[in-house]
């Protein structure tokens, strides 16, 4: 890497099209190719079809995995998507995202004894795909119980409690402040996790359940406002994910190339070329999670020359997984720890590099060591964690109760509101993973169905809805 020459002009190198279409194509290929259905069979025969198995604890949304994976082996990949979906109606996306390595497939009995995992994530891929290509959703929505929800963030969380709730027959309307629905799954993840436009197809999947109104564009607070929401529907749910972003707090961090990584991880997804996607020739990346993974790997991917992860603690401490940080050094990025930013160098108005300070650990502690180190950038990207913004929120007279900067629940997901449930990363000790958020969501449907079942009048009626639709769902009935 060369040093800063502070005699040498400075011109920021930040350009598109730095690689040929096909090696572009190559870079953003599937990362983990899907299974053919010898590889699936011959993968399935190694589940010893636990008991008890650990596996299926360790799955946030509780798939039966001995269950599917023996549905698998006797040749039926519908019967085994049935109760893959049964359990997390966004299964075929989690095949993909999920961090298996240090879920399902971490305490798997052959990861135990052997040091090599059941391949459960695509097994999961294998058999959800197989069901939405045939094109036919598998369950059959309940009668109509005339009851209206509104659920407000169509991302994993809310996409997973409007199913379920149009599922037990109650209409939804589902909004969005985006001109796409999907969330995070749309906008936030790498994109050569989900090619080929599966997070819209994935969308299409679950509202063909019916009973879901999508309305996108139409943001909390500013289009819609929650006590109109509380007053015209029977429920509410609140899957507003984290629409704020940490800031570094370090000097010139408003200079030209300098930018948060989650806006342009969602710039990168709705490109349609990637060709005219601009990235400087050295690019530093500055955080230690998922996200910063998938920023420097992805700046790497468009033909970025040099991709560094700075991170102010050890290795060991990242977020994002041991098997996330050897994706990111197989693939040409450079970790260095230990690296606290202090300063943002600009030239011109902007980014030529960054000064960062030497950390070390002190009774459990973090400590600047007053040395520092630069590295010469075109491109930083921040990736230090986002923030809940309870925008549209404060209209309540009453106000709905926060902790630590994130909405309150309970073990139902109700929030201090009446009628008002949330879920996702919005809520107190939420977590950034994907099938957490859908176990908000089903969770959080759950309850309002059997609120609603409770109501004078309807408690009859509803609750033979419920049963119905939880007999539907019951795995081995399907």
């Amino acid at each position: 890497m060369r040093r800063m020459n502070e005699t040498r002009p400075f011109r920021p190198d930040i350009g598109a099209g730095r690689l040929a279409p096909d090696k572009l194509a190559g870079n953003f290929s599937d990362i983990h190719p899907p299974l053919e259905q010898h590889e699936a069979l011959v993968e399935a025969d190694r589940c010893y079809f636990c008991y008890d198995a650990p596996c299926m604890t360790a799955c946030p949304t509780s798939i039966d995995i001995p269950l599917f994976i023996r549905e698998i082996q006797a040749g039926n990949p519908t019967g085994a998507a049935k109760t893959i979906l049964s359990a997390n109606i966004l299964g075929g996306m989690c095949a993909r995202v999920c961090p298996t390595e240090t879920l399902c497939e971490e305490v798997c009995v052959r990861e135990v004894g052997e040091g090599k995992p059941v391949k459960i994530g695509l097994l999961q891929r294998y058999a959800t795909d197989h069901l939405m290509e045939a094109g036919e959703h598998p369950f059959t929505r309940a009668e109509p119980t005339g009851r209206t929800i509104a659920v407000v963030g169509a991302g994993p969380s809310g996409l997973s409690c409007a199913h379920r709730l149009a599922l037990h027959g109650h209409d939804v309307t589902l909004f969005d402040a985006r001109p796409k629905p999907g969330g995070l799954n749309e906008y936030g993840i790498a994109a050569y996790k989900a090619t080929e436009q599966f997070a819209q197809r994935e969308v299409d999947f679950i509202l063909s359940i019916g009973g879901i109104t999508l309305e996108t564009g139409k943001a909390l607070g500013r289009d819609i406002h929650l006590a109109d929401l509380r007053r015209d529907y029977d429920a509410v749910f609140l899957g507003l994910g984290l629409a704020g972003v940490n800031a570094l707090g370090a000097e010139g961090e408003t200079s030209s190339g300098s930018a948060d990584a989650v806006a342009w991880i969602a710039d990168l997804r709705q490109t349609t070329d990637l060709a005219n996607l601009p990235v400087g020739r050295r690019v530093v990346v500055i955080g230690g999670g998922m996200t910063a993974v998938d920023a420097a790997v992805q700046a790497k991917a468009l033909g970025a020359e040099e991709v560094t992860i700075a991170y102010r603690r050890g290795q060991d401490a990242m977020n994002a997984s041991a098997y996330e940080q050897e994706i990111a050094q197989t693939r040409g990025v450079q970790i260095r720890c230990h690296l606290q930013p202090k300063s943002i160098l600009a030239e011109g108005g902007h980014v030529r590099g960054i000064e960062l300070e030497r950390t070390r650990v002190e009774d459990g502690r973090l400590a600047g060591t007053g040395e520092t180190v630069t590295i010469e950038a075109d491109q930083i990207f921040k990736a230090i964690g986002q923030s809940f913004l309870p925008d549209g929120l404060d209209d309540e007279s009453d106000g709905i109760a926060l902790e630590r900067g994130r909405i309150r629940v309970d073990a139902e997901r109700r929030t201090s509101l009446k009628g008002v449930w949330a879920g996702g990363d919005c809520i107190f000790e939420g977590e950034d993973l994907t099938v957490v958020a859908v176990e908000d969501g089903k969770v959080a449907a759950e309850s309002i169905h059997a609120a609603l079942a409770a109501e004078n009048g309807l408690g009859a009626r509803i609750a033979g809805v419920m049963s119905d639709a939880v007999e539907a769902l019951t795995p081995g009935r399907i």
